[in-house]
């Protein structure tokens, strides 16, 4: 009687070694190909000097190039787990986001900061709709170089509630007759992270919607 080990029909029916391919040079196929071009070359008319230092720097700037993606590919890997580890703390925490748009929710407020770089006579912050309409200016008055912080309650100019939503804030610095815009910190909620794919960036995603990239935090709060 002929016992057939189980190991055996496993061999015979494994797949086959991965082949190489072979759209590519690797440093073995270009040095056969320049020993090959030596044996082929007139024996009259040498490779000159230059030519065989040409082929030999072209030989290490290939190997050199491979070696640094090999090392720039791990370097983002790293980096981008740093990030992922920065990100995911923020979660649960208020952050001061460079942006000129603020979630007012149910019953809150929405703080924020102007950095100015000299002092000035007024600062006013406008409050505007998603349909462009000025509902509020508010005037924090004269203010020094610095970070200056106000908050809107979410009235209107009359004093009415507005609705919950997204509201674009505008910041005019007046330095005697000269009236200049100037960039905003709105202070937000973060409620999750969401991590970039495919070579994009991480996205803090906020309360009340919308979201903000991670380069845009100015102080965590």
């Amino acid at each position: 009687m002929t016992t057939t080990s189980p190991l055996g029909e496993l061999g015979a029916f494994a797949p086959p070694p991965p082949q190489k391919r072979n759209d590519e040079l690797g440093q073995e196929d270009f040095l056969t190909l320049m020993i090959t071009q030596f044996k082929n070359q007139d024996p009259f008319k040498p490779m000159e000097n230059g030519e065989f230092l040409g082929q030999i720097a072209q030989f290490s700037t290939v190997s050199g190039i491979d070696s640094l993606n090999s090392s720039f590919a791990g370097l983002a890997t790293s980096i981008q787990g740093e990030q992922a580890l920065q990100a995911a703390n923020l979660v649960g925490h208020s952050v001061l986001a460079v942006t000129d748009v603020a979630y007012l929710p149910e019953g809150g407020q929405v703080n924020g900061v102007v950095e100015l770089d000299a002092s000035a006579s007024d600062v006013q912050i406008d409050i505007v709709d998603g349909s462009g309409e000025l509902l509020q200016t508010l005037s924090l008055g004269q203010q020094p170089a610095g970070m200056t912080r106000f908050s809107w309650d979410g009235t209107d100019a009359a004093g009415e509630t507005v609705a919950p939503g997204h509201y674009q804030i505008k910041a005019r610095v007046v330095r005697g007759t000269q009236v200049e815009s100037a960039a905003t910190a709105i202070e937000a909620d973060i409620e999750s992270v969401t991590l970039g794919q495919y070579g994009g960036g991480m996205l803090l995603n906020l309360n009340g919607g919308g979201t903000l990239s991670l380069a845009q935090v100015y102080q965590i709060t």
